[in-house]
């Protein structure tokens, strides 16, 4: 069974940093891409950025590119999404999730497995 769990979002002001978790099991990911996505209110859940099971390939939206990073650590189960000078606009509840397939050129929500956690939330504002 896929399990993940998000953890380290909270207040941020504007042009800060923020580092987000997603723990899953070794067994995850060494079989399954992982994806940050977010949802801000009255918006549609939206793909953040995503890495590759395999050769740890990444992508990013173009709304973060350039100030997102996403990187694993396979000792500690974990996926990171170091989020760099951060705008009010970042501001939504974000999810990891693992992956049906993994892809250079987009991230969709539908191609998350399993249900949806709780997620994150990051806030930015002065």
């Amino acid at each position: 069974q896929v399990h993940v769990v998000e953890s380290g979002g909270g207040w941020v002001q504007p042009g800060g940093s923020r580092t987000l978790s997603c723990a899953a099991s070794r067994s995850t990911l060494d079989r399954y891409a992982i994806g940050w996505f977010r949802q801000a209110p009255g918006k549609e859940r939206e793909g953040v950025s995503s890495i590759a099971n395999g050769d740890g390939s990444t992508y990013y939206s173009d709304s973060v590119k350039g100030r997102f990073t996403i990187s694993r650590d396979k000792a500690k189960n974990t996926v990171f999404l170091q989020m760099n000078s951060l705008k009010p606009e970042d501001t939504a509840v974000y999810y990891c999730a693992a992956l049906t397939h993994w892809t250079l050129m987009s991230l969709s929500p539908r191609s998350a497995i399993g249900s949806w956690g709780q997620g994150t939330q990051v806030t930015v504002s002065s």
